[in-house]
């Protein structure tokens, strides 16, 4: 038997002796998650990959990949970054009269949704990258922070940075105490989210893949910095994320967790890996609590992927019926 099969196996029965990854040995290990057949079915094929026999996957292959927007924290009625960048760009329309003469920026500044509605994509992204360009990621990254510590969401009134989702924070702590390395895979921009992803998820910078801004390398006055320029570096989103999993990863995940189209070809380069795989997808319908969206919503569409789903019986978890609660207690 190989030195590394065999290590491999001691680590799995030094779990068992540890006690097995159930509720009933182990107190409720997601607390927050209604009993019912999704959350027994993640907490029997953690279960499966982590214990000796045939699915048994050797720690350095436990990987998780999680999408954020939407399916970490609450991407509606906008997304948080864009939010974020709208405000920025209006603070520096502000300071900066000129910029009024782009529409997007002007838009932005007089708090026009109507007029931000009419902008084309092209238009957005580069209002985004403009709002970043310049800066240095930690520079970026502490604006980013300042914002989301002190701005409210305008349907939830709470600050975007409480507005995760209670029930994936555990599964995320209860899928790395199992061996598992969790990673952010999203079209967010990766710093913006490299801003709270930490402190908030428990996922260092280093394992947050995401969309990204190009940058160049300066040695000024003596200090070494890399700032921003105003074009895009890669769009982590659809074909993106398999593609930028294999790029910064460098293995094929076990797991992937999201909640729309965007996240498609994630799931399916998961469940296509050779030997087990878990593919989640967080449905949406809790219009009370959070919101109700699918196929005909204008930002984290859920059409394609859902069906898939259902052929493919992947787990589908209904934000209504399958989350005890949804945020974080005060």
């Amino acid at each position: 038997m190989r030195l590394s099969r065999r290590l491999a196996i001691l680590s799995g029965l030094s779990a068992v002796v540890a006690g097995p990854a159930t509720a009933s040995s182990q107190g409720d290990p997601l607390p927050s998650w209604n009993p019912g057949p999704v959350k027994q079915s993640i907490i029997d094929f953690v279960a499966k990959v982590t214990r000796p026999g045939p699915d048994f996957v050797p720690p350095p292959e436990r990987i998780a990949v999680f999408d954020n927007d939407g399916t970490l924290w609450v991407e509606q009625p906008l997304y948080t970054q864009v939010a974020f960048a709208l405000d920025r760009a209006g603070e520096m329309a502000a300071k900066n009269p000129a910029l009024r003469e782009k529409p997007a920026f002007r838009a932005a500044a007089d708090k026009d949704l109507a007029a931000l509605a009419k902008l084309d994509e092209k238009a957005l992204i580069e209002l985004s990258l403009a709002t970043e360009t310049g800066l240095t990621p930690e520079a970026y990254r502490a604006l980013a922070a300042t914002w989301l510590a002190r701005t409210h969401h305008p349907k939830l009134a709470t600050p975007y940075q409480r507005l995760v989702y209670q029930p994936q924070l555990e599964l995320l702590a209860y899928l790395r105490a199992h061996g598992f390395r969790t990673y952010i895979v999203s079209g967010g921009d990766v710093e913006f989210m490299r801003a709270f992803a930490e402190n908030t998820y428990g996922v260092p910078p280093e394992q947050v893949i995401g969309s990204s801004q190009k940058a160049a390398y300066a040695l000024t006055e003596g200090r070494a910095e890399v700032t921003f320029r105003p074009e895009l570096g890669s769009l982590d989103d659809g074909p993106g994320k398999p593609v930028n999993i294999a790029l910064h990863i460098g293995r094929r995940p076990v797991i992937a967790v999201g909640n729309s189209d965007g996240d498609l070809a994630m799931l399916q380069y998961v469940a296509g890996r050779a030997g087990p795989s878990l593919a989640v997808l967080v449905h949406h319908d809790d219009d009370t609590r959070e919101y109700a969206y699918d196929r005909a919503s204008h930002i984290g569409r859920l059409d394609k992927a859902l069906d898939e789903a259902r052929e493919r019986k992947w787990t589908i978890v209904s934000m209504k019926s399958d989350w005890r609660t949804v945020f974080p207690r005060p």
